[in-house]
């Protein structure tokens, strides 16, 4: 792993002196117009810190998922500013937003998004298949063991179970050492001890391989794995945590009645 080791001491330099990867200024987004128009988010700034796990929390309808795809450039604000890595992505087009994405942004999603035909092997490197890219063979090899898909390389979705699926599609997020990964409810097609070994393979990636991560996520055990918890309600954030456990979270939604 010497390969991959040194790699990443020097991503770890660049993002020493880099407040945030990740920066939102007065983000509003309206879905239609007039009466019947909806304030999904209020002007939300954030900015996400380097080598971080972020939790973001909220009842159905707060503008959690939205300010997630907004933050990854799935969608556009209807005013404010997004920046990742330092770049402007809302005045991107979309040939400049897909670069962005590809280089920048690893995903995973809460129903895996595979494609039934490749194998795991095959999944997994497709973003670097894409890109035209090669993957570092050793870093691979470190990935899959880690993720435990050592025996599974060959098979195709439909022959793993809903765990080892998401393991694949935690793989493919990490394989391009992204900037940033977004996480949507990435436990939320899972048995509860499924969830728990995804919530450590996600929490594992932060602490050894310092990689940010942003999770929308309903479950408060989810969240006390994160750095800090962001809480949503009516399109704006309205409390923050630091890391705390699972009783203080789901007080914390008591209190402020965001079931």
């Amino acid at each position: 792993m010497e390969g991959y080791s040194n790699d990443h001491a020097s991503v770890v330099g660049a993002t020493a002196v880099q407040e945030s990867v990740v920066e939102a200024i007065d983000v509003v987004r309206v879905y239609g117009e007039g009466d019947t128009a909806v304030n999904a988010l209020r002007g939300v700034s954030v900015e996400i810190a380097p080598g971080r796990l972020t939790a973001v929390m909220g009842p159905s309808g707060s503008g959690k998922s939205t300010l997630m795809h907004i933050l990854a450039g799935l969608d556009k604000p209807t005013s404010g500013s997004v920046r990742i890595a330092g770049t402007e992505i809302t005045t991107l087009g979309d040939n400049d937003l897909t670069r962005l994405r590809r280089k920048h942004i690893g995903f995973i999603f809460q129903f895996f998004n595979l494609l039934p035909m490749l194998t795991a092997r095959d999944n997994v490197l497709l973003p670097m298949t894409i890109a035209g890219e090669k993957p570092d063979d050793a870093y691979f090899d470190e990935l899959i063991a880690r993720v435990g898909l050592d025996d599974r390389l060959s098979h195709r979705p439909a022959e793993l179970s809903g765990g080892q699926q998401q393991r694949v599609a935690i793989a493919r997020a990490l394989v391009s050492r992204p900037t940033v990964i977004f996480a949507d409810e990435p436990t939320g097609n899972l048995d509860s001890r499924t969830s728990g070994e995804i919530l450590d393979l996600m929490r594992g990636s932060v602490d050894e391989y310092g990689q940010t991560t942003v999770m929308v996520t309903h479950d408060a055990r989810a969240a006390a794995m994160a750095d800090r918890v962001l809480f949503l309600a009516d399109g704006e954030i309205v409390k923050e945590t630091g890391r705390t456990n699972q009783r203080e979270i789901l007080q914390i939604i008591d209190t402020l009645d965001l079931q």
